[in-house]
Parts: structure tokens; C-alpha cells; sequence
């Protein structure tokens, strides 16, 4: 066999396997391209952190500061690998290992870059083109506390303890009202396939605009997901040390440190994918959206969509460093108290309207009266007795002590 009918084997099977073939650049594409976001990510974060703080943040390794994160990668390989006594040390090495391995699987259905023509077939240009779409990603980023519950349970440290109960309270109750989001998502339209959703938005109305409350309500759960300021009880330096990673060094800290910001992308792509219209640009319709296209429309697709992306995540950075931490009691309120029972109501709503055909103008309506009203509704809420009463105190001028109790 010669190379000319080498080549016509090898496209020929390229032909027949084309949805196969496309994945696979498609996971090694994106796989490249979120490390080099998470590696740039961070230094976005310390630069944003800068600014906010009026400082001038990283700006010495390489121009304008732009090799930081190749030196601290360097650093993280260098340092010692250190193992500290008492640990399950079976454990305390797989934790890094799942909490990066659920961070890099859990993006795979997301469709970047639209359809794409291969002969006469037609490819998706997504890592794993699967009908279950976004259950997909609630099923997987469900296993990513795993990661913090075993690495602070085999750390045996009680500070890297409390962060894992504190992560599993946490995921365990922020994963009900995200659930119930893509519910609604998946109901208003019918579908859980990822591509299928974008495709309906884009023909459509984004459901930002529909279900504006909605949107807030699943930014939110992505920020305790990710265990993201202000939900970083997990990990609270004032009160943990770092909580559930207070004992690892090295690698195995860059492991859980990379993840997070994975997850970041992936929350924040999943809030593109579901509320902002993916891929589409309102003013910029290719011909025959939701069809087959070039080459040059799949590129501008993946820029779209990561373009938004990035600007999610730099949302989520300035919350980090705009409002301060919850206590634990209050982001459970948040979450039993407020999210769920929003969630749930906006489900029914979503379901009333599909039942009766109403326009999705009603559903934007009853996001707009639930956001004007909630203030007046958390006043009809049950009172808890105050939990940071001033303690008496001799010599104090704002809460000094009587004789009796001095």
C-alpha cells in the first residue's frame, strides 16, 4: 500500500467516524485551551484584587507580569512533597486526584462552537455529544465534594475536618435549588440537550431575559458550588487556617487549587449555555443558525461563547473581593430559607405557563414581582434570636458592665 491510498484509508475512515474524530480534537482543544485560562485565570484574579485594593498586583516576572503563572507553576513543582504524620495517606493522596479529575470531565457536553459540515454528515463540536446534555453536568460536579470531604477527613487535622462537614452541608444543600434552575431551564424547553438549548435561545429569546430572577438564583448556587466568595466557608483562612487543604504542600495544593478554577469555567459556561444564549450574538445571525456551517462560523462561535464566558468569571472574581463572608447559620438560611423555596416557586410558575399556554412574557412578569417583592416577604419570615449580642464588658464604652455583672 502505498501513502496516496494510505491517505484515502484514513479519510475514508475519518468520513465514517466524523462525530468521533471531532470530540476528540474538541476535548483536546478545550482541555488545552481551559488549563491556559486557569493558569491566565488566576493571575486575573490577583491583578482584579489589585485594582479593588489599589495596588499594582503581579507585575515583574516576564512583561506587564504576563509569566507569573509559569513561575508559579515552577514553584509548586519545586516545593517539598510533603506527607504529614497520622494521615490515611491512601486517602489523602486520591483527594487532590478527584477534585481535579471531576473539574476536567464535568464541561463535556458543553456545545462551543455550533454544528459543523464533514462531507455530508453533520458534527457537533462538543466533548461528548450525549441526549442526558446538562444532567450531565449536575450528575458529575456532584462528585467534586468527594474531593474536599476526603482530603479534609484523611488530613487528621479538626480544622481540615470542619471544612469537609462544612462542604458537604454546603454542596449538599446549594445543589437542590441548582437542580431545580436547570429543571426549569429543561421544562421551558423541552430538552436536555445542550446544543438544543442554545440553538432554541438563539432563534428565540435568551432566557436571561425571561427569567431574569432565575439567572441570579443559578449565579449564586455556581458561587457556593465552586465554594467561591462569599460561600468560601470551606476553606475561610479567619477561622480554618484554609480549611479543608490546610495540610497539603505542593502539587497535590496546586491539584485542588486548579479545580476550583475549573469549576469556575464550567459554572460559568454552564450560565452562558442555559441563560445567555450560548454561541449566538443577537446582532450577528450566520445563515441557517441551528444548521450545518463552515469553518469560519464554528471559530467565531468558540470565541462568542468563550468571550462570555470570561467575562462571567471575571463577575465572579469581583464578587470575591467586593462583599464580605457569610457565617455558616446564614448561608444555610440562604439556601433552606430563600433559595429553594424561590426555585421552587419559579418551577411552578414555568410549568403554569407551559400548561396554559401562556407567552414567556408572564414568566419575566412573575420574575419581576418575585424581585420587587422579596424584601416585603423576608419580613414574613420567623424571627431567630440574635446571635451576635454584645457582650458585656468593664471599661467598655459601647457595651460596659454593670456592677452586678462586672
Amino acid at each position: 500500500m502505498n501513502i496516496q491510498e494510505l491517505m484515502q484509508v484514513i479519510i475514508r475512515i475519518i468520513a465514517d467516524h466524523a462525530q468521533l474524530v471531532a470530540s476528540v480534537i474538541t476535548t483536546l482543544v478545550a482541555l488545552g485551551a481551559i488549563l491556559g485560562a486557569v493558569a491566565y485565570g488566576i493571575l486575573l484574579e490577583r491583578k482584579i484584587a489589585s485594582w479593588v485594593q489599589d495596588r499594582i498586583g503581579p507585575n515583574r516576572v516576564g512583561p506587564f507580569g504576563l509569566l507569573q503563572p509559569a513561575a508559579d507553576g515552577l514553584k509548586f513543582l519545586i516545593k517539598e512533597d510533603f506527607d504529614p504524620p497520622g494521615v490515611d495517606l491512601t486517602l489523602f493522596r486520591i483527594a487532590p486526584f478527584v477534585a481535579i479529575v471531576t473539574a476536567m470531565i464535568s464541561w463535556a457536553i458543553i456545545p462551543w462552537g455550533g454544528y459543523l459540515t464533514v462531507g455530508d454528515q453533520q458534527v457537533l463540536i462538543a466533548a461528548g455529544p450525549v441526549n442526558i446534555g446538562v444532567i450531565y453536568v449536575l450528575a458529575v460536579g456532584s462528585l467534586a465534594v468527594y474531593g474536599v470531604v476526603l482530603g479534609g477527613f484523611a488530613s487528621n487535622n479538626k480544622y481540615s475536618f470542619l471544612g469537609g462537614i462544612r462542604a458537604t452541608a454546603q454542596m449538599l444543600s446549594y445543589e437542590i435549588p441548582l437542580g431545580v434552575c436547570l429543571l426549569t431551564v429543561v421544562l421551558m424547553h423541552g430538552t436536555a440537550r445542550a446544543d438544543y438549548l442554545v440553538e432554541l435561545q438563539a432563534n428565540g429569546v435568551w432566557n436571561v431575559f425571561t427569567q431574569p430572577l432565575l439567572t441570579i438564583l443559578f449565579f449564586i448556587c455556581g458561587l457556593a458550588e465552586c465554594n467561591r466568595a462569599p460561600f468560601d466557608l470551606a476553606e475561610c483562612e479567619q477561622e480554618l487556617v484554609g480549611g479543608f487543604h490546610t495540610e497539603y504542600s505542593s502539587m497535590k495544593f496546586a491539584l485542588f487549587f486548579l479545580g476550583e478554577y475549573m469549576h469556575m469555567i464550567t459554572s460559568a459556561a454552564m450560565l452562558v449555555l442555559l441563560f445567555f444564549g450560548g454561541w449566538d450574538l443577537p446582532f450577528l445571525h450566520e445563515p441557517g443558525i441551528g444548521e450545518s456551517t463552515g469553518i469560519f462560523w464554528v471559530i467565531l462561535k468558540m470565541a462568542v461563547f468563550g468571550g462570555k464566558v470570561a467575562a462571567v468569571v471575571a463577575t465572579m472574581m469581583m464578587v470575591r473581593w467586593t462583599l464580605p463572608r457569610f457565617r455558616f447559620d446564614q448561608l444555610m438560611k440562604l439556601a433552606w430559607r430563600g433559595l429553594i423555596p424561590l426555585t421552587v416557586v419559579l418551577l411552578l410558575a414555568t410549568a403554569l405557563a407551559i400548561f396554559f399556554d401562556l407567552p414567556m412574557g408572564f414568566m419575566t412578569a412573575v420574575n419581576v414581582i418575585l424581585l420587587v417583592t422579596l424584601p416585603a416577604m423576608s419580613g414574613l419570615l420567623p424571627k431567630d434570636p440574635p446571635v451576635n449580642r454584645r457582650v458585656p464588658l468593664e471599661g467598655s464604652r459601647f457595651s460596659p458592665a454593670t456592677p452586678t455583672e462586672a
